[in-house]
């Protein structure tokens, strides 16, 4: 008789080891994400707890609902490092912004120095309801201006769920793909679970992130994940530590 034994899931708290976050929303009063000092300081904390090594965190610059700029961002960046100097040490916090794709963007990239993850990487997004129009032309043109677009959470964005040639269209137009984490134990839905699985089975993955806003997202890290290309996710994981100086 033959016994068949599922792999056991992990929990995604124990597969963040030592990781280099590269999205997050921490600072506070910003955006979205932390509200107060205190609640800068309970993420933070939180992530050393969970073991990540450093986090970039990436506070949005969305025009007409967040008009962050890098000025504001940087100060604000400088501003917790000061309030919170230990923890901001030992997490190695550094700051980025997540830049929504749209006609300001085009604009922006053309005049001013972009906030990077690293070097000449960027985090961009896309709009949860439809891609931008000119979007492959946005893509491009951030290209020719020196820099590498990294899209944050592509599988989160359901217009695509139905066509996915349109990833592989996206990965030959030179972006790298960023997957939220909490993807892969149903946070934000099964079907976006699958999607995020079907991604790291066909190698389109290539960076991760925690995305954490709040508490909530921090206690999710304590079930486990749902996907089956666990060993997949390991290795993107891994390379996160490309950020890690």
């Amino acid at each position: 008789m033959f016994y068949f034994f599922k792999q056991k899931k992990p929990f995604l708290k124990d597969l963040v080891q030592e990781f280099t976050d590269i999205h997050s929303h921490v600072l506070f009063g910003i955006d979205d994400g932390a509200k107060t000092l205190e609640d800068s300081k309970v993420l933070l904390k939180s992530f050393i707890e969970l073991g990540f090594e450093g986090a970039i965190t990436t506070p949005h610059i969305l025009k007409d609902v967040w008009d962050n700029n890098s000025q504001n961002i940087t100060s604000k960046y400088t501003e917790v490092q000061q309030l919170l100097p230990e923890l901001s040490a030992k997490i190695n916090l550094r700051v980025a912004s997540e830049y929504l794709m749209d006609e300001s963007f085009a604009r922006l990239f053309e005049t001013e120095k972009l906030l990077t993850l690293k070097d000449n990487y960027v985090l961009v997004e896309m709009s949860y309801l439809n891609p931008p129009i000119q979007l492959y032309d946005i893509i491009f043109d951030l290209q020719v201006a020196g820099y590498k677009p990294v899209l944050a959470h592509p599988e989160r964005y359901l217009f695509y769920h139905q066509n996915f040639e349109e990833y592989k269209k996206l990965k030959v137009a030179g972006c790298l793909f960023q997957m939220n984490l909490l993807s892969t134990m149903g946070y934000y839905g099964a079907n976006i679970t699958k999607v995020a699985d079907k991604l790291l089975a066909e190698g389109l993955i290539d960076f991760a992130g925690s995305d954490v806003h709040h508490l909530h997202h921090i206690r999710a890290f304590d079930d486990k994940v749902k996907i089956k290309n666990t060993e997949a996710l390991r290795d993107v994981i891994k390379n996160n530590n490309f950020f890690a100086d």
